[in-house]
C-alpha cells in the first residue's frame, strides 16, 4: 500500500485542525468524565478500519519518525508486519492489498476480528503512541459521547456515574460540515486506491 505522495498535506492537516478544535472543545465539556490519560491504551486493542486519508496521514508519520528515530520506527514497522502475518488468515478482505470486503457479511466478520490485536503505532514500553500527531480521525475523538445510528456513545472508563444530560452536554461533532468524505474522494480519485484497511496494514510495508 504505497503512499499517495502526490496529494497535499495540507488539505489533510487543515481537516485535522477542525477535529482537533472540536475534541479541544467537548474535552473542555466533559471535564472530570473523561479518563483519557497519557499510558491508558485500551482503546488501543482491537482492529478497527480506517480510511485512505487515515492511511495517508499514518504513511506520513511513520516516514517522519524514520528521519527522526530510525530504530522507533522500525519498530512499528516490525510490529505491523507481524501483525499482518497474524491476521491475513482471517482477514475480511483483500490480504494483499489489505483493503476491507464492503457488506452486510463484510461487517459482520470484521466485528468477530482481531479484537484483540493490539496496535503496532504503540510502544509496549511507554504505553504511547509512536504516531500520535498523525493517528487516525477515531483515536482522536475516541472516549468522547459521538452520535450514531445506536444512540451516544462513550468509551467505557468515561463518564461512569454520569446523568444522560451530563453526557449530552459533552456530544462531539468532529466534522459538522463532512469535509472529511469530499476530501477523501478526492484523494481516492487522485490515487485510485479506494476502500477501508487496518492500521497493521498501512504501516507494514
Amino acid at each position: 500500500m504505497p503512499m499517495p505522495r502526490t496529494f497535499p498535506a495540507s488539505a489533510d492537516r487543515q481537516f485535522v485542525q477542525i477535529v482537533d478544535s472540536a475534541v479541544a472543545d467537548a474535552t473542555s465539556r466533559s471535564g472530570k468524565w473523561l479518563a483519557c490519560r497519557p499510558g491508558c491504551t485500551q482503546c488501543c486493542v482491537g482492529v478497527f478500519a480506517i480510511n485512505q486519508l487515515d492511511v495517508l496521514r499514518l504513511q506520513r508519520g511513520l516516514a517522519e519518525l524514520e528521519k527522526t528515530s530510525p530504530d522507533r520506527a522500525q519498530s512499528v514497522r516490525f510490529r505491523a508486519q507481524h501483525a499482518v502475518a497474524r491476521l491475513s488468515a482471517e482477514f475480511p478482505g483483500n490480504p494483499v492489498t489489505g483493503i476491507l470486503d464492503e457488506g452486510d457479511d463484510a461487517e459482520r466478520r470484521f466485528s468477530e476480528f482481531g479484537n484483540d490485536e493490539v496496535c503496532p503505532a504503540l510502544d509496549p514500553a511507554t504505553g504511547l503512541c509512536e504516531l500520535y500527531e498523525h493517528r487516525p480521525v477515531t483515536c482522536r475523538v475516541f472516549g468522547l459521547p459521538i452520535r450514531s445510528e445506536d444512540g451516544i456513545g462513550v468509551c467505557e472508563l468515561c463518564f461512569q456515574g454520569a446523568t444522560d444530560t451530563e453526557v449530552l452536554a459533552a456530544e462531539l461533532n468532529a466534522d459538522p460540515n463532512d469535509d472529511e468524505s469530499a476530501l477523501l474522494r478526492k484523494l481516492e480519485k487522485t490515487t485510485g486506491t479506494k476502500g477501508n484497511t487496518v492500521i497493521a496494514f498501512c504501516l507494514s510495508t
